[in-house]
């Protein structure tokens, strides 16, 4: 049966309509040439280029699926440093090879199991001079109390491996970053090695807002893991010192906090990322204190002695 001429122009009126709507509220990709010349124009960091960028050949849901923080909700409490703490201090320095290298999270928000089991081995190595890598994998399988490859928090991360612990990374190596998927919770090693099953435990874990306690914590006993806010400039980071300049918020995101410095003016912290060597400066970047939250979710413990 003909449609009246009238009803056809509505439904092709409506359907346009559709269409630009679908476009005006499509999200925009987070690496892309406006951004990193509002970057230029603006910041004081050195973003990378679009066509440089690993981010770039990424959907927008795969790069929102690596921030996998879930954030606890605090107010910036940036405490004023006191005089016995120095102006700089990098834990790679201090502690010369025993911390570990830069990792690669992959396909997975799994952000949160890599920020503690790199601050926990480094720890083990500089505490008790024990070198050991401990596996983001098992937290991602067998963490039930938080998501595997769709976020964590991290304390309850770092309750994790202190009452149950964690396993060598060699017993059980990280999968979870090719398929995406948190992987079976085992318990016995998944690796042809002959390591035995045996679980490196922290103890009681302390989160904290305040800058000074935090600096205490790294220059006395290594590094710890931290958390903050990604805005989709972030993934452009080359170099410099980031502050958030544009961009609409992505997630959450955790990592390792190696020690602070200063550079023109602006105090920042030295954090080792989970986003392989390709990205900002060979895998590590500078982010100036009390920028997108990164004060308030300073988390660690001290390594267990047998």
């Amino acid at each position: 049966m003909n449609q009246p001429k009238d009803f056809i122009i509505l439904k092709m009126k409506y359907i346009v309509l559709i269409a630009l709507f679908a476009i005006a509220f499509a999200e925009i990709h987070p690496v892309n040439d406006e951004i990193v010349k509002t970057i230029k124009e603006t910041a004081t960091w050195t973003p990378m280029e679009p066509e440089e960028n690993p981010f770039a050949y990424m959907s927008v849901e795969q790069i929102k699926g690596m921030m996998g923080t879930k954030l606890r909700v605090y107010e910036d409490n940036a405490a004023e440093v006191t005089a016995d703490i120095p102006a700089e201090f990098d834990s790679r320095t201090a502690w010369p090879g025993k911390v570990h290298n830069i990792r690669d999270q992959g396909a997975c928000g799994s952000c949160w199991a890599f920020g503690a089991t790199e601050a926990l081995s480094d720890r083990f190595f500089i505490e008790n001079g024990v070198d050991v890598v401990l596996s983001p994998q098992h937290l991602v399988s067998c963490d039930r109390s938080n998501y595997g490859c769709n976020g964590g928090y991290l304390d309850k991360a770092w309750d994790f491996m202190q009452t149950t612990g964690v396993v060598l990374d060699s017993c059980m190596p990280y999968t979870s970053g090719t398929t995406g998927q948190d992987g079976e919770c085992y318990t016995h090693c998944t690796s042809e090695t002959d390591d035995e099953f045996r679980k490196y435990n922290s103890e009681r874990a302390t989160m904290t807002r305040d800058v000074a306690t935090t600096q205490q914590a790294i220059m006395t006993e290594g590094p710890v893991e931290a958390a903050f806010t990604v805005y989709q400039d972030f993934m452009s980071y080359k170099s410099g010192v980031y502050k958030h300049t544009t961009g609409s918020m992505l997630g959450g995101h955790a990592i390792k906090a190696l020690g602070w410095g200063e550079e023109d003016g602006t105090k920042y912290w030295i954090m080792a990322n989970s986003w392989g060597t390709g990205w900002g400066e060979d895998g590590f970047f500078k982010i100036a204190m009390g920028d997108c939250g990164i004060n308030n979710q300073m988390t660690f413990a001290l390594a267990h002695k047998d």
